[in-house]
């Protein structure tokens, strides 16, 4: 209990104005996406018609390839994630000496031993979180590959015994969900960056909170790759 005497009225402000952007943003990316199509909506129409050729491919190779093509990027940033997950564990049996280079650096606050502990178990805390979301981003596209896997045969399709549109939409949906997962473990990535801020100061904080939130918000809804896939 001693964390609550000891962190400043500012820097639980930044704390909570650091985890509001966060799910607050991602409400807001999930709902507004609705009126205003973003990057992973956008993407998620193309996976629906990729799953839609997919029906008429026989070997479907090309369609397997892509789906394991994106576990392998999920299973790279989980893997990363096992690293930075372990350097922080480590870091914490030598927070004295890291404390002590912090202090070192210009303008950075100066804090209890306990409170940079505190911090770096929040950042901690980010990196598992990332972690559980690229991992079950890859079991998701194991799912997919399974589903493709399933699918029937494109002369069945043809002779009437399977409609095309509801396999195709199951696949495209799974795919869809397993790229929103991945999309979660970026965007811990993201706020990690501004989590770092605050081993400065709680203002450095919550700026560095404000600008990863404009970037996300930037590269989702206002990125020239969004506006070719539009077009």
């Amino acid at each position: 209990m001693k964390i609550f005497a000891l962190l400043p009225w500012a820097d639980w402000l930044a704390l909570l104005a650091f985890f509001g952007g966060w799910m607050g943003y991602a409400w807001f990316a999930r709902y507004w996406s609705v009126r205003r199509p973003s990057l992973l909506a956008l993407t998620n129409r193309f996976r629906r018609l990729w799953m839609l050729q997919a029906t008429s491919r026989d070997p479907r190779v090309l369609d397997g390839f892509i789906t394991q093509s994106l576990s392998t990027s999920s299973s790279f940033f989980a893997s990363t994630t096992i690293l930075i997950i372990g350097g922080l564990v480590a870091l914490l049996g030598t927070t004295d000496k890291a404390a002590e280079f912090v202090r070192e650096i210009p303008f950075a606050q100066a804090t209890p031993l306990l409170v940079f502990e505190f911090k770096i178990i929040i950042l901690l805390g980010i990196f598992v979180y990332a972690f559980f979301r690229f991992s079950w981003a890859m079991r998701q596209y194991t799912i997919v590959a399974v589903v493709v896997g399933a699918m029937p045969d494109p002369k069945q399709f043809e002779r009437g015994e399977f409609e095309r549109e509801p396999v195709a939409e199951r696949a495209g949906k799974l795919t869809g969900l397993a790229a929103e997962t991945f999309n979660d473990g970026l965007r811990a990535y993201y706020f990690s960056f501004a989590a770092l801020g605050w081993f400065f100061s709680p203002l450095v904080f919550a700026v560095s909170t404000g600008l990863v939130v404009l970037i996300l918000y930037a590269r989702e809804f206002r990125s020239d790759v969004l506006h070719v896939l539009r077009d």
